[in-house]
């Protein structure tokens, strides 16, 4: 850990409800983006090679019952889906779940993966890296102003818009109910339900890692955190990797480089390496879902953080010097200090 001037760390402010096109910070309120509709799902794109620097691309997948997709691969990206409203059954070869909104399902490269919408307005977050999964989409010149699919739209579930994607002949297990709470040793396919992973309790928080590095190729790491309400954290920035923050429920207070905005659920913000930022919570029980790329952060949360089986967090146990102290005896983390922690957030308005 380092330490700077605040003022000659600052880059730009994020742009506000627009992709920039280039990979500077940029913050998207629930539902915007770019918008295509493709066999009755509406895909909302918040973000794309030209803004991630190449990193990773990322959409909202809205749905009726019965939308989904066959069998099919990437394979040349590492891709997950997070289940944020409704439901839906997923299927890996040989096996097969029904997801709710927290659970989630993580797919390497080359595996077949399939899913079907289980009800109406069921909403999936589509995450792959590197980027250029979305490319077909995005350069097919269909872009649509609505918010929402169109009624009645037919569904065929045919291959999804997605580079690459080969369709597969398999059959499609039964679905089981499992406790699916543990990551795998390395990079293959498995499901996480909500709440499970491998989790760190911090001051009045709990982290817990949907993906390690071993899991993405190192490409990226996701966690979730459940926090109580809690001021800003130090302002830092990082060097070497981008952070990237969705709001899963609940409210977050977000500062990069000196504009504050409040994230309520389904609310995104990209934090690029050398942007300046810091969070507060100002809501019970608010949880975030953070996606660093590359995994060169992971680290962070195992020395910061007390290894802990509790699913949630117990508010007032666990000392806040422990991320202090972690910090301070880790001086190679990826994270350097530009001031004291920010006042205000939690009650604030921008």
């Amino acid at each position: 850990m380092t330490s700077t001037d605040p003022e000659a760390a600052h880059g730009p402010a994020p742009v506000v409800n627009a992709l920039p096109g280039e990979p500077v910070p940029y913050y998207l309120a629930s539902g915007e983006g770019l918008r295509y509709e493709t066999d009755g799902q509406l895909w909302t794109v918040i973000a794309r090679g030209v803004d991630t620097g190449g990193l990773f691309d990322a959409a909202f997948v809205l749905g009726p019952r019965a939308a989904g997709t066959p069998f099919h691969s990437l394979p040349s990206h590492q891709h997950s889906y997070y289940v944020f409203d409704g439901s839906a059954q997923f299927w890996l070869p040989g096996q097969s779940r029904v997801l709710v909104p927290g659970d989630s399902i993580h797919v390497p490269e080359g595996t077949p993966v399939a899913y079907r919408m289980l009800t109406h307005m069921t909403r999936l977050l589509f995450f792959s890296a590197p980027s250029g999964a979305l490319d077909p989409l995005v350069n097919s010149g269909r872009e649509v102003e609505r918010h929402v699919y169109s009624p009645g739209a037919t569904i065929t579930g045919r291959t999804p818009p997605l580079a690459g994607a080969r369709v597969h002949d398999i059959p499609r297990a039964a679905a089981r109910d499992v406790q699916d709470e543990g990551l795998p040793d390395g990079a293959e396919g498995y499901v996480l339900r909500s709440r499970t992973g491998d989790r760190r309790g911090w001051p009045d928080a709990v982290n817990s890692y949907l993906a390690r590095g071993r899991n993405t190729g190192g490409r990226y790491v996701a966690v979730n955190t459940l926090a109580a309400p809690q001021p800003y954290i130090i302002r830092h920035f990082h060097q070497r990797h981008t952070e990237n923050f969705l709001c899963l429920s609940g409210r977050i207070w977000l500062w990069a480089n000196g504009k504050e905005v409040l994230l309520t659920s389904g609310d995104f913000l990209h934090a690029p390496a050398g942007t300046v930022h810091s969070f507060a919570i100002s809501a019970h029980n608010t949880q975030m879902l953070g996606l660093l790329t590359s995994d060169v952060f992971e680290p962070f949360f195992d020395v910061t953080g007390v290894a802990t089986d509790d699913h949630v967090h117990t508010e007032g146990l666990i000392d806040p010097s422990v991320v202090t102290d972690g910090i301070r005896h880790n001086p190679d983390l990826d994270l350097v200090v530009v001031s004291d922690p920010l006042r205000g957030g939690q009650a604030s308005v921008p």
